[in-house]
């Protein structure tokens, strides 16, 4: 295992069988517990999720196949690794458990030295396919959101907004004279001021639905579920203000001040009517407008 403990969560009506799996995972493992099926995608929908799940077939109420079909419904727990562990060794109840999505079945009684081993085994597979997701939907120069990662949360939190009836509103801001501070300073430099820009920018992202992303080049965008104008507005004059702060010396002869970013607000309500690129038009627009006002500023407005 890594140095941090994996976080295993046991499925089990039985106590016994729970003090049976908590002695043989602890102290390598943080061992959470549930005995029913709702508590048990409570626990692993929580803000802490497990790393593997270790979960029983029978189970009053909700058995452990209608659980694990729920959790590889959810977006939110689809990804965590889930263990059989049941007396029911047939061969359908095992091919039925991996076909709905568990990664093992393991029937009882088993061998606690191998059952150590497939916990390993599958907890560091997890790791390593986060490690991997995480570098896909990260911009490897400002270690902010990349687009892909931003196009995928505004595809979710368009529909959710759909649903909700609640706003969305994209901040879009742009790197004023970029393309004369490469010129001046050189890419090296060129890259710093993106990297000093972006983190700058993600202080002033407070929420944690909230989503700061490098859109391309020097252009940022900001994603933000359920606020208002109003709200929305205020974030964007702490991006601004953070960035001036910065005072980062531009000192092209076109230029000769400091670094500043042009932004633009839209906030709209999602509707059938329309496709998420709405957002992305409206928070454009405005962009231009910041631009052809004379930059360094921000224009908001709601949809048209």
């Amino acid at each position: 295992m890594t140095d941090d403990k994996p976080r295993v969560l046991i499925v089990d009506d039985e106590r016994s069988n729970i003090s049976l799996l908590g002695n043989l995972l602890q102290p390598d493992c943080e061992v959470v517990v549930a005995t029913d099926g709702e508590s048990a995608l409570r626990r692993a929908a929580a803000a802490a999720r497990p790393d593997l799940i270790l979960l029983d077939v029978m189970m009053p109420g909700m058995d452990g196949y209608q659980v694990c079909k729920q959790l590889k419904d959810s977006d939110a727990t689809r990804d965590i690794p889930v263990i059989f562990i049941t007396a029911m060794g047939e061969e359908d109840d095992e091919a039925l458990g991996l076909r709905i999505g568990a990664v093992d079945y393991v029937t009882k009684p088993f061998s606690p030295a191998i059952l150590k081993m497939r916990i390993r085994t599958h907890v560091e597979l997890k790791r390593l396919r986060d490690h991997w997701q995480r570098l896909s939907t990260v911009d490897a120069l400002t270690q902010i959101a990349n687009r892909r990662c931003f196009d995928e949360a505004l595809d979710t939190a368009w529909r959710s907004a759909m649903r909700q009836n609640q706003p969305l509103a994209l901040i879009m801001a742009d790197v004023d004279h970029f393309k004369a501070y490469n010129d001046h300073h050189g890419h090296a430099a060129g890259d710093d001021c993106l990297r000093r820009v972006a983190q700058a920018l993600r202080q002033e992202v407070k929420r944690a639905g909230d989503l700061l992303a490098r859109f391309g080049g020097e252009e940022f965008a900001c994603l933000m579920t359920d606020v208002d104008l109003h709200g929305a507005e205020t974030v964007a004059k702490r991006m601004c203000g953070a960035v001036t702060e910065l005072a980062l010396p531009h000192q092209h002869p076109a230029v000769q001040g400091t670094v500043s970013i042009s932004m633009g607000l839209a906030v709209l309500v999602p509707n059938s009517a329309q496709s998420p690129t709405e957002l992305i038009i409206q928070a454009d627009r405005r962009l231009y407008d910041a631009k052809r006002g004379g930059r360094n500023r921000l224009c908001v407005g709601s949809a048209e």
